[in-house]
């Protein structure tokens, strides 16, 4: 059975015009719920918008807020299931010297109104009453949230499909959505199973302590079951170290990469400097180059100075383009380069498949030739 985690979504461009309408990508959410999930986690719940918000379960929404008088983006995967919640949610989590993830616990209300961009995002299935697959996912802290709306829509859309979740957090207060992991547990039972793992375990604590390693794994692995390799398909989403450790067991255990899918909230590290060493000279400097960038039927053209990316120099000209962390990670600004060769300071948002098809960042972008032509739909 082929899976399509990640596949492509071809009619993306087609959607962004209904008749002569021009497709909004912005939308105002009014904040329904806040809930405190742990100490230092809380799910904002929208009401569900007059103007049609449609998502696929991992996919996430970008904030907007004005913080200090300047205007804050920040992506935040959506907890919630389109096929399950009636009002679309996210999960925020702080994050040490992070100005969004505490502004929005200590200043957001119910009540209150928040812009966001249209759902984007790749770490994407679709669902088939037929399936018959495993779906093992690795979570580590806040990564939790892509997964527990891929969870949902899994179990209900699936009858079939089982989830096995190792879950790893600081301590047993740290666990996102316990409750309703518990709870799924139960309804699912047989379906869906859960292994926590913890830092720092309490006294009475019967699973995994510690952090995840390559022996904790090896036993996660003789635990759950074993669907073969052409049935079962592996996400990650967590700390960088974390998803390392299990990229290099599955290795390891040659499952092709293909059946393997990640999501990253932090820009990669372990590998820049290999990739430094390992990087071949470029066919061109980054000089001052004009680039062309196709947007909602609109036609760009621009000159991008040395040290300045394709993304900043767009926003300062006053081009609204659609972007969100502003590092590489999100995706929110990726386009296609159907015409010359751009240079990305970090390919970590981005699949090898995406970079063979000729998908760029233009957040991490510089044009390296004169005839740039990115496309973003």
């Amino acid at each position: 059975m082929a899976f399509s985690f990640f596949k492509k979504n071809k009619e993306e461009k087609e959607q962004k015009d209904q008749g002569n309408e021009v497709h909004n990508r912005y939308f105002n959410l009014k904040v329904k719920e806040i809930i405190q999930e742990t100490k230092d986690a809380i799910t904002i719940v929208f009401d569900k918008p007059e103007q049609k918000l449609t998502y696929k379960s991992g996919q996430f929404l970008t904030l907007i807020v004005p913080v200090d008088d300047k205007e804050i983006r920040r992506a935040y995967s959506l907890c919630s299931s389109p096929f399950v919640d009636n009002d679309p949610a996210v999960t925020v989590k702080r994050v040490e010297g992070g100005l969004m993830s505490n502004w929005l616990p200590d200043h957001l209300k119910v009540g209150d109104t928040v812009k966001v961009m249209e759902p984007m995002g790749v770490f994407t299935t679709e669902y088939k009453a037929d399936n018959k697959r495993h779906i093992v996912m690795f979570a580590g802290g806040s990564g939790i949230t892509p997964m527990m709306s891929i969870t949902k829509s899994t179990l209900t859309q699936e009858p079939e499909s089982i989830i096995s979740l190792i879950y790893c957090n600081r301590d047993i207060d740290s666990i996102i959505f316990k409750e309703q992991l518990e709870a799924l547990q139960t309804d699912y039972e047989g379906r869906f199973h859960v292994i926590h793992i913890l830092d720092d375990a309490p006294m009475n604590w019967q699973g995994h302590s510690g952090l995840l390693n390559h022996d904790m794994l090896v036993k996660i692995f003789e635990r759950i079951p074993n669907w073969g390799p052409d049935n079962t398909t592996y996400l990650m989403c967590g700390p960088e170290g974390m998803m390392k450790n299990v990229e290099n067991l599955l290795e390891e255990q040659k499952i092709n990469k293909d059946h393997i899918f990640k999501e990253s909230f932090v820009a990669g590290t372990i590998d820049k400097e290999l990739k430094k060493e390992g990087a071949e000279p470029s066919d061109s400097e980054i000089v001052t180059r004009e680039v062309t960038v196709i947007y909602d039927g609109e036609e760009h053209k621009f000159t991008v100075e040395p040290d300045a990316t394709i993304l900043e120099t767009a926003l300062d000209l006053g081009i609204d383009l659609p972007y969100s962390c502003q590092s590489g990670l999100c995706t929110a600004c990726r386009g296609k380069c159907i015409s010359g060769k751009v240079k990305l300071d970090e390919e970590e948002g981005l699949s090898d498949a995406e970079l063979e098809e000729g998908y760029v960042l233009t957040c991490v972008g510089h044009p390296l030739t004169d005839d740039v032509i990115i496309e973003i739909g």
